[in-house]
């Protein structure tokens, strides 16, 4: 089997395909060098080295001075223009920048404010359940698992409700953009609809931000824009990217696991009834299980600070490295029998919200907190509810992401 994780055809393949690809890649005694095409003012051609192991995967996250998230993360590498326009993104920073950023927006994620919106949480989902008993099951995507995610990103920031239907649209369009380029031409092409989505959602939110300077409302942006008891508050660039970073990566893992998870909780009757025996008991188990099997965010990169020896492979100064989360999630060593669903499975180890160390997902306790809640819900309310056929992927090596997904119940 040929395998070159740069190339887009690897990723039309199957998941299955890909995950027996990836089993034969943790096998070899070295990662491997993939290079990749150069193309003018989109890529740079540098290649990487695949990190599948998930040893090496946890390696990487903890040691953030050698594996360095700058210049930036998302593979392959934007060309350096784009931080002109838009600025930087806290993904694609490094201590001491990061941590400055990180402690700013950290108070939003404390467990007093996510208690606090449990309610809001339980009356999202109760709706979009009787929406989805008054309209019929169509898609499972766009009526249950996009909706939920958005609605909570946008109540957190106060989003006035007359601009949410252009925040949902500008985070499809954005989306769309992940992972490996196709044609040179289209390429081009989602990188101008891109820009333009991800400009849409910064200039709302900025303006949004003037706002709640002038009259704060005690939402999100107003704690943002405002300075705290340190005197540190976000710049109308860094209040910009961090919107589109919590649109776009707190919004995608939630989804994205929802739209697989009720494929898996269909695939697998036992796991379900077993979860429904115990719900409460259950539920938390299963949520680790689905987001160490579905990956949610499939890879970052990282560059290298100085040389460093991983396993053996001598690293030089300037080489990247790409860390496959889906890969190592999966590792046999880690994870026995990892195809397998099981949400009884021991999944702490997992590295579904990003490995451990300073870049660990900042939203992963929102993101279980609003899958717990839509399954308890769907599950019962509509205890028949079920997926039906396969799923329609988005074409990415980044996001993990279900385009559609027919359901009944």
């Amino acid at each position: 089997m040929h395998i070159d994780l740069a190339d887009l055809d690897f990723w039309r393949k199957p998941l299955k395909g890909r995950h027996e690809a990836f089993a034969r890649l943790r096998q070899l005694e070295h990662p491997v060098f993939f290079p990749e095409k150069k193309v003018p003012l989109l890529r740079s051609g540098k290649g990487f080295y695949a990190l599948v192991r998930h040893a090496d995967v946890v390696e990487a996250s903890r040691n953030a001075k050698v594996f360095s998230s700058e210049p930036a993360v998302t593979n392959p590498e934007p060309p350096g223009w784009v931080k002109q326009v838009f600025g930087e993104s806290m993904v694609n920073m490094d201590d001491p920048r990061h941590a400055k950023l990180r402690r700013i927006v950290t108070r939003s994620f404390s467990p007093k404010l996510l208690a606090g919106l449990q309610n809001d949480i339980e009356q999202a989902c109760a709706a979009i359940v009787d929406d989805v008993v008054a309209q019929g099951p169509r898609d499972f995507v766009s009526q249950v698992a996009a909706r939920l995610p958005i609605h909570v990103i946008c109540d957190m920031m106060g989003i006035p409700q007359e601009m949410r239907e252009k925040v949902h649209q500008h985070v499809d369009i954005s989306t769309a953009y992940t992972g490996v380029r196709p044609s040179l031409a289209r390429s081009v092409q989602m990188a101008g609809q891109n820009m333009l989505a991800l400009l849409a959602l910064q200039r709302m939110v900025i303006r949004l931000g003037h706002e709640r300077i002038a009259e704060p409302t005690g939402d999100l942006v107003s704690l943002l824009v405002n300075a705290n008891p340190d005197g540190e508050k976000l710049t109308d660039k860094e209040l910009g990217s961090f919107f589109a970073l919590l649109l776009v990566a707190g919004n995608e893992t939630a989804r994205n696991t929802m739209a697989h998870g009720i494929r898996l909780l269909t695939e697998n009757p036992a796991q379900r009834e077993l979860l429904m025996e115990d719900f409460d008991g259950r539920i938390n188990n299963a949520i680790e299980e689905m987001v160490r099997y579905v990956s949610p965010i499939m890879q970052f990169r990282r560059t290298l600070t100085q040389d460093y020896s991983l396993r053996g492979l001598e690293l030089k100064e300037g080489d990247k490295v790409v860390l496959f989360y889906g890969s190592a999630n999966r590792d046999e060593s880690v994870f026995p029998d990892p195809d397998s669903f099981d949400i009884t499975r021991e999944t702490k180890p997992h590295v579904g919200f990003g490995g451990p160390g300073p870049h660990f997902c900042l939203g992963a306790n929102l993101a279980r907190q609003e899958m717990r809640t839509m399954f308890r819900e769907l599950l019962t309310r509509l205890p028949g509810i079920r997926s039906v056929g396969e799923p329609e992927l988005l074409l990415s090596n980044f996001d993990n992401s279900v385009r559609s997904q027919a359901f009944t119940f």
